[in-house]
This record gives structure tokens, C-alpha cells and sequence, in this order.
């Protein structure tokens, strides 16, 4: 594992002041979507993360070798089928997330936690960068006892070694029902790297990302 001082020394200058907007006039036919995107394969492994906007969480976890697939949704919330309007209420209790397919003989979950926490900033309570509100929380949804274990063991070590300045304040939850988002969500800086949002804020973050996870990157 990389020294987790290093990692976030490098990292922190990721976070710069902008906002996933949700004034959008998409809608969505309320079904239930994707509860949980489990492989049929046995080596296939599922996690399901919140760090802010689900569009940054996409593009910085796509860039890892052994994800086979991310998709971006809706998890924690008190309302069945919510659309992205919804949420971006705040009244629903949902996060934006990110339901992400992975081989744990290629990556290993302490590798994709190492990826999770330098990507964001986990010491902001319900906020990242100009993003406010509930929706935006930093949370990991585990699939498994070992999976919370893990996530516990490490955010205590974050802490314990002060590798950030301010304490760790990312729920760990049990996962319990995934919804999908709208489509135009799904793979959303492939699409749209030309947007305002993905070259000024997704851009810059997933550059840094790269030049610290060089050597997990696909090819």
C-alpha cells in the first residue's frame, strides 16, 4: 500500500470550488432499477461509494484495472424509485453513488478504499467542494462483513495516523437497494468531456488521480 501521508499530500490539491448542478429537465419512468449489479461470475466482487458528485466518482474509478464496471445511482435514501430531481432536493436521504463492479484477483478492496479516500475530501460533512447537501455525504455501502471491516479498520487508521488534517467523517453503512440514474448520468465524462463541469472540475482531478495510481491505471 502506498504511504497513506504521500497519497493525500498528493491528492488534496484535487478539490477546487465548483457545483454538480441539478437544474436539469431529464425525467425517468419510476421503476425500480439495478437493486444490485451482482455477477454471476464468482470472482466478481460489488462495493457501492458516495463522494460527492457521482459524475467525479465515475470517471476516477473507470481509470482502475480489475473495475469491470461503474454505475452511477442512488443508495440510502426513504423513498422507493427517486429521480435525480428528487434527490437533489436533499429530502429524500439519498447519496449519489456509485455501484462499482470489480475482480478482487486483479484489485483488492483495501486498494479500491485507498482510491475512494484520496479522491474526495472525507473530512467535510455533507459537502464537497460547492456541492451541499446530504446527497453529496461521503459514505461507503458495504456488500459484506468483510467489506465493513475493512472500511472500519481503515477509516481508524486515517485517523489514528492524522492523515488528513480534520477527522474522517465517512458513514460506513450496510448496503440495502441500489436505483440506477437516468441514463444521460451513466459514463457521463466519456460523453461530455467538453462540458464546463467535466473540463473544469473531473479534468483536473482525474489528472492528478493518475500520476498516483500510475501503475493501476488501464492501459
Amino acid at each position: 500500500m502506498i504511504g497513506l501521508k504521500k497519497i493525500f499530500i498528493a491528492i488534496m490539491t484535487i478539490f477546487i470550488t465548483s457545483s454538480c448542478s441539478c437544474n436539469d429537465t431529464h425525467t425517468r419512468d419510476k421503476t425500480t432499477m439495478n437493486q444490485d449489479i451482482e455477477s454471476n461470475n464468482s470472482k466478481l466482487d460489488t462495493i457501492t461509494f458516495g463522494a460527492g458528485c457521482f459524475w467525479c466518482v465515475e470517471a476516477v474509478f473507470q481509470q482502475l484495472k480489475g473495475v469491470i464496471s461503474v454505475s452511477s445511482g442512488y443508495s440510502g435514501g426513504k423513498i422507493a424509485n427517486p429521480t435525480y430531481h428528487e434527490v437533489c432536493s436533499g429530502l429524500t436521504g439519498h447519496a449519489e453513488v456509485c455501484q462499482i463492479v470489480y475482480n478482487p484477483d486483479i484489485i483488492s478492496f483495501p486498494e479500491l478504499l485507498e482510491a475512494f479516500w484520496s479522491s474526495h475530501d472525507p473530512t467535510t460533512l455533507n459537502r464537497q467542494g460547492a456541492d451541499k447537501g446530504t446527497q453529496y455525504r461521503s459514505v461507503i455501502f458495504y456488500h459484506n462483513p468483510e467489506q465493513k471491516r475493512l472500511a472500519e479498520e481503515y477509516k481508524e487508521k486515517l485517523n489514528k495516523e492524522k492523515a488528513f488534517e480534520n477527522p474522517v467523517l465517512t458513514e460506513i453503512s450496510e448496503f440495502k437497494i441500489f436505483y440506477k440514474a437516468e441514463d444521460y448520468h451513466q459514463n457521463y465524462y466519456n460523453d461530455n468531456s467538453s462540458a464546463p463541469y467535466c473540463s473544469m472540475v473531473i479534468a483536473p482531478k482525474l489528472e492528478k488521480f493518475r500520476k498516483v495510481f500510475k501503475d493501476k491505471l488501464k492501459l
